[in-house]
């Protein structure tokens, strides 16, 4: 794997970043928008999926990161739950689904790998003196 410097140029935090933006733009639109608990539900999910990789990445040790990406693995299934009942409520379409089922499954495979990378490389994570600068 390259060395990456910031939590921006990690793949699985671009997707995030996508899967983030297709639930707010699902979720402002038609009847999942006036259900005020469900669209509130999924856009703090997604959030959680973006931000949390962002923190793992920026947290202190490789333990705390594998950990935290445990954590956004569990999210990513909630943003699967919740648009799969959007689904079934008819307040997205298929095609609709279908885009953000594949946004938020990549995501997942995605950490799942980072994971067994982490796992099997335990000294590829650096962090120096002002915590800026990771290998990974």
């Amino acid at each position: 794997m390259s060395k990456v410097d910031r939590f921006e140029d990690l793949e699985v935090w671009k997707n995030a970043r996508k899967l983030a933006n297709t639930i707010y733009r699902l979720t402002q639109k038609g009847l999942l928008s006036r259900d005020f608990g469900l669209r509130d539900q999924m856009q703090r999910a997604a959030v959680s999926v973006l931000s949390n990789v962002a923190e793992g990445f920026e947290s202190q040790t490789q333990n705390m990161f594998c950990r935290i990406s445990w954590q956004v693995k569990g999210i990513c299934r909630r943003v699967r739950a919740q648009l799969y009942l959007s689904l079934d409520l008819e307040y997205i379409t298929q095609d609709e689904f279908n885009q953000a089922l594949e946004l938020v499954t990549l995501c997942s495979k995605q950490l799942a790998r980072f994971i067994q990378y982490l796992h099997s490389n335990p000294n590829s994570r650096r962090v120096n003196e002002d915590g800026a600068t990771y290998n990974v």
